[in-house]
């Protein structure tokens, strides 16, 4: 039985081997196609195998990088500028100052008050009451324009006069006839127009002061007739005489008042009351008179010879500036600034309060310093620190430069004020009270309204102040060195790891096929 191969035939004929088949193959069924751009390429099995180059890859993997460089550095960028700025940060906190006391600072111009009836008052819920507190307080009276006239004083009491007790009484005194003549608004001009000076007396029979002038004032006028001194000496009730002692801005009661010639010459006598210190000051203002009455003839006559000072008047209502500075607990309290006198009862009618207040702080004082406190090493602090705190943290004195006006008597401003302790920390070390970049500060909230008061009050302009409980802590935060090298590496690793998926991606989409 012949063996037949199942690629030739029967019979004689021998076996092909699998290369002869593929020789018989035609060479359109080894023909391999590829598809690379649009275009077919062939190869025959004597060529050797090839695979053209990819350039859809290369082109990705450059527009990778390009963008990996662009994202790393504009994080780099982003991430340099957030690690140098630093954000003001603001938050509340229990004020832990144990500080039993506060320095209250304050400078008020009072528009139409003398010096000698300004008093200021501090009052607190603790009981403090201290009247006409005179350490640390300076006044100044001004004049008509606000400039510093006369300094009134530094630390120094109201000083009492010296009144004189008599045996007699008014009644006693009065039967032989008043000296000193009663004055009314109807005969007060021509009594001016008699007398070329006269000496009035302004009184209030409710006074005690003037209580215990009247026998003195009925012996001095007893005394001007004996020694026939060219004066006239009288009185006018100001609870009768109510308009003619207003149109006179008669202030305080008694006011002792000279007249030359029909007009006031001020300021008011406010020396001793006794009878001889009367005498004596209407004796210097005679002598006065003469020699200015030598000085024209010799000066008619040529001669040169100085001017003698004859008594000038001086401006009628001053203002009185006062300022200085109150250790004050730190409870609710207040201080006020009233019209007070230890020698007067004040005219409750005439009592005006209107103020200005040039300054008003709680703390050391950080704004409107004197030249030579400028430059210390505090202020020098003071100036670094606020220099880098925003405005609206910045409400150390609200109430500068603010006039506070009523328009009628037996008015005044009442103040309200709340004062709140912040911690101002722009350094980035640990904080403490010796620490350069830290400094505490006192911020107020104030509220003002007019009060009015009774007709037998002196009306005052009081400032009252509560201490919160609560703190405001202003700070500087910034980033650690540490926080920004870890977010640095973060951008380089994350970069890569994210851009390296899409690359990937990308690449697996768009792959060459194979035919």
């Amino acid at each position: 039985m012949s063996n037949n191969n199942i690629y030739g035939g029967g019979g004689k004929r021998g076996a092909v081997s699998s290369m002869d088949f593929y020789r018989r193959v035609p060479k359109d069924l080894t023909e391999v196609s590829e598809r690379k751009g649009g275009r077919r390429e062939r190869r025959n099995d004597n060529d050797e195998t090839t695979y053209p180059p990819y350039p859809f890859a290369t082109s990705l993997g450059a527009f990778m990088s390009l963008c990996a460089i662009a994202v790393m550095g504009v994080l780099f960028l982003s991430e340099t500028i957030a690690f140098a700025r630093t954000a003001i940060e603001t938050s509340i906190a229990l004020d832990e100052n144990d500080q039993p006391q506060i320095r209250l600072n304050f400078n008020i111009t009072l528009m139409d008050l003398h010096c000698d009836y300004v008093s200021v008052d501090v009052w607190d819920t603790l009981g403090t009451n201290r009247q006409n507190v005179t350490k640390n307080v300076e006044k100044w009276q001004l004049d008509e324009s606000g400039q510093r006239r006369i300094f009134s004083g530094r630390n120094r009491e109201q000083r009492q006069v010296v009144h004189e007790e008599h045996e007699e009484s008014l009644e006693e005194l009065h039967e032989d006839g008043e000296q000193a003549v009663e004055l009314t608004n109807d005969n007060f001009q021509d009594f001016l127009k008699n007398f070329d000076m006269a000496f009035i007396d302004m009184y209030a029979p409710w006074c005690i002061w003037c209580q215990r002038l009247h026998p003195t004032w009925e012996k001095f006028a007893e005394e001007v007739h004996k020694l026939h001194m060219p004066i006239g000496v009288g009185k006018v009730n100001c609870v009768i005489e109510a308009q003619l002692c207003k149109d006179l801005r008669i202030m305080a009661f008694p006011t002792l008042r000279w007249y030359k010639s029909g007009e006031a010459i001020l300021p008011d006598y406010s020396m001793d009351r006794t009878v001889d210190a009367l005498t004596g000051y209407a004796k210097r203002k005679l002598e006065m008179e003469q020699k200015y009455k030598d000085w024209e003839s010799k000066s008619a006559e040529g001669g040169d010879v100085p001017r003698p000072n004859a008594g000038a008047s001086r401006p009628a209502h001053p203002g009185c500036q006062v300022s200085g500075h109150l250790m004050v607990n730190r409870v609710p309290g207040n201080f006020h600034i009233e019209a007070k006198s230890v020698n007067h009862n004040l005219n409750a009618a005439m009592t005006n309060l209107t103020h200005r207040v040039n300054h008003l702080s709680f703390g050391e004082p950080i704004t409107k310093l004197l030249p030579h406190m400028e430059n210390t090493p505090f202020m020098r602090k003071v100036k670094r620190v606020l220099k880098q705190v925003p405005d609206e943290h910045k409400q150390f004195n609200p109430m500068d430069d603010k006039v506070y006006a009523t328009s009628k008597f037996h008015q005044a401003f009442h103040h309200y004020i709340k004062v709140v302790s912040t911690h101002l920390n722009m350094g980035s070390s640990a904080q403490s009270e010796n620490d350069v970049n830290s400094l505490v500060v006192y911020q107020m909230l104030e509220q003002s309204k007019v009060v009015y008061y009774d007709d037998v009050n002196v009306p005052e302009a009081r400032f009252s102040y509560d201490m919160s409980p609560m703190s405001v802590v202003v700070q500087k935060e910034g980033r650690k060195w540490y926080d920004y090298m870890t977010s640095l590496c973060a951008i380089i690793g994350g970069t890569f790891t994210t851009l390296g998926l899409i690359d990937a991606t990308l690449y697996k989409v768009f792959k060459p096929k194979k035919l």
